[in-house]
């Protein structure tokens, strides 16, 4: 199984980085021969998307649509193509996803996908056909699970990238809320058995 693990974090070795390294490891424990890409997003050149619709426009048949802009995402979307599944790790930052996991989606959406018909004609449809998973990591300084729903828009956009975008199920989500009170590490175990669900569901 190839995993790609997306890490949009703005602080490595801190909340979001050390959860998804736990899912990493709960991955692994079901299946030690798979391969895993850590994309960590600030350690890469990813430039906004400029809607200039190359992707959007290019031929539905192919794979990986072109993209005009020449950054390091070239390098990502083979990744991304290729793989059997996904970790998504990202603090809550006003609600949503961070700027750079928000630029990140934005650059994969048609050039991993291509115009459908459902729920709208023109609406983003996976081009690959091949089925894969998904899982989603959040964090929240302050406020705690029993509040998500007043502060986590980041887990519902996730999960239509991967069903629309991806053709990827998302199988399981932690959101991992009050980590200033709780820490980190009330949550560990939890991103583990998140990770052996991408082999096990």
């Amino acid at each position: 199984m190839d995993i790609v693990a997306i890490m949009g974090s703005y602080r490595k070795g801190r909340t979001i980085d050390t959860l998804l390294d736990r899912a990493i490891a709960g991955a692994m424990a079901e299946q030690p021969d798979a391969r895993v890409e850590k994309i960590i997003l600030i350690d890469r050149r990813i430039d906004y998307c400029r809607n200039c619709m190359t992707c959007r426009k290019d031929d539905p048949s192919k794979g990986i649509a072109t993209c005009a802009i020449q950054d390091d995402m070239q390098a990502i979307y083979p990744l991304l193509n290729q793989a059997d599944a996904y970790i998504f790790a990202t603090p809550i930052n006003v609600g949503r996803e961070t700027a750079v996991m928000k630029t990140f989606i934005e650059r994969i959406a048609f050039v991993l996908s291509k115009p459908g018909k459902h729920p709208i004609e023109g609406c983003p449809q996976p081009r690959t056909t091949k089925k894969k998973k998904a899982v989603a990591i959040m964090s929240s300084g302050v406020v705690p699970p029993l509040f998500r729903l007043f502060c986590d828009d980041a887990t519902p956009i996730i999960k239509d990238v991967c069903g629309s975008i991806l053709n990827a199920r998302l199988v399981g989500s932690l959101y991992a809320g009050a980590v200033e009170k709780r820490g980190v590490d009330f949550y560990a175990a939890k991103a583990y058995q998140l990770g052996r669900r991408l082999q096990t569901s």
